[in-house]
């Protein structure tokens, strides 16, 4: 029992870290966490991850919120849209084989891994530490350079389409395999809206918290099993691991967090798949 309230803890001060520091990310880890170090079965790790993230989210963004960059409206949107896909991944879950549920994760952390280290070459990872040229900063999309527009709140149609796109992914995501989808929904904000990279990560914060919300209230008609005894721990580590996060990416480069994170989760994704086709 000291051995798993400790894993909880670690693994708890992990994802929070993650969430305050990069606004995402670190919510893709809670289930591999959850299924191979502390024995939970890959549905129930899915239904408790909600809890943990979505918890650990509002928590993270409350310190956001207080310096400004959390763009309540804009938020409140993305997080109502995707919480109708949400539902769906919810529904999904309960149908797919444990295992192919874990593969479906580790491509997932791979993707994620891929849209971080995009992030950082484009130069995102320095326009968290300096909001006001955030704004304005040039994108490189591929081969194609797109200028963020100063934060006005307006935005072309394509743009907003793009957007609720993006909160429709998200939904089902979070749904299905129980992540937040920061790793989405913070490039969507800095392209569509034109967000500082501060900005876009408060926002994410309040919008995973929200789809995490509409999932497990889907689960909660099925009688989900929850792991109590580690999902509170967990979740109280978490909560201490983003206010320590926060601190972190005041203090070190963005760049280096997100890329070292990255290099994290191709690690842990090549492990999931390695794990998950021998059980097959």
């Amino acid at each position: 029992m000291i051995a798993t309230l400790a894993i909880a803890v670690a693994g708890g001060i992990l994802i929070g870290l993650s969430l305050g520091a990069l606004g995402g990310g670190g919510s893709i880890l809670t289930v591999p966490v959850l299924v191979y170090l502390l024995s939970v079965e890959p549905q129930s790790a899915t239904s408790a991850s909600l809890i943990i993230v979505g918890v650990t989210s509002i928590i993270a963004a409350i310190s956001h919120a207080r310096a400004g960059h959390v763009r309540w409206r804009a938020a409140i949107v993305f997080g109502l849209i995707g919480s109708l896909t949400a539902f769906a991944g919810s529904i999904a879950n309960r149908s797919v084989d444990p295992q192919i549920l874990l593969l479906a994760f580790a491509g997932l952390m791979v993707v994620a891994a891929g849209a971080m280290l995009r992030r950082t070459r484009r130069g995102h990872g320095d326009n968290a530490r300096t909001p006001s040229s955030a704004g304005a900063a040039g994108v490189r999309s591929g081969s194609v350079a797109v200028t963020t527009r100063p934060e006005t709140g307006k935005a072309t149609a394509f743009q907003i389409a793009k957007l609720l796109a993006s909160a429709l992914v998200v939904g089902f995501l979070t749904g299905f395999l129980g992540v937040g989808g920061g790793f989405l929904i913070v490039p969507a904000l800095v392209l569509a809206l034109g967000y500082s990279m501060p900005v876009a990560v408060g926002t994410s914060l309040v919008v995973i918290s929200i789809t995490s919300a509409g999932a497990f209230a889907e689960r909660l008609g099925t009688g989900a099993a929850i792991p109590w005894e580690i999902v509170v721990p967990f979740t109280l580590a978490a909560i201490a691991g983003s206010f320590a996060g926060k601190i972190v990416s005041d203090k070190v480069s963005a760049t280096a967090l997100t890329r070292s994170f990255a290099a994290l989760l191709v690690v842990v994704a090549v492990y999931v798949v390695v794990q998950a086709s021998m059980a097959l």
